[in-house]
């Protein structure tokens, strides 16, 4: 019986630090993470604007969030004039995700101008959130 009692323990003992996990996972999940210190990334070929700021994620065909994500991108960039949208699919692409440390799908960047990566979110990102981290890299025009 004693047996059993342990058993059962050490499961119910699994579960809660799975789901603990789980909770910090999904908490993370689509938060825009400012990028301070980057090291130098290559960036070539990957279509980044030089005239604004530029959305970038990777996705692929049988992402279900990636969707989600793209219809966010869409309806940000279409209300902030000058920001670049571009979507790269880590099937036809893998050399780029990897060389931009691509783990997960979906995966968003936001470069600026310049084309230095100021933000990086994994997960579905919220429109306001896009919206407050590109505001400051527009430039304004006369």
């Amino acid at each position: 019986m004693s047996t059993l009692v342990a058993a059962g323990t050490t499961v119910i003992a699994a579960l809660v630090g799975a789901s603990g996990i789980g909770v910090v996972v999904n908490r993370r999940s689509g938060v825009l993470r400012e990028i301070r210190s980057e090291p130098e990334q290559d960036t070539s070929g990957l279509g980044l604007s030089n005239t604004g700021p530029t959305v970038l994620h990777f996705s692929a065909a049988w992402c279900g969030p990636c969707a989600a994500v793209r219809r966010v991108v869409d309806q940000v960039c279409a209300d902030l004039p000058g920001v670049a949208h571009v979507e790269i699919d880590i099937d036809a692409n893998p050399a780029a995700a990897k060389r931009m440390s691509v783990l997960s799908l979906p995966t968003t960047f936001i470069f600026d101008a310049d084309g230095r990566q100021r933000y990086r979110t994994a997960g579905v990102p919220k429109a306001a959130d896009l919206r407050t981290a590109l505001a400051p890299l527009q430039i304004q025009l006369p």
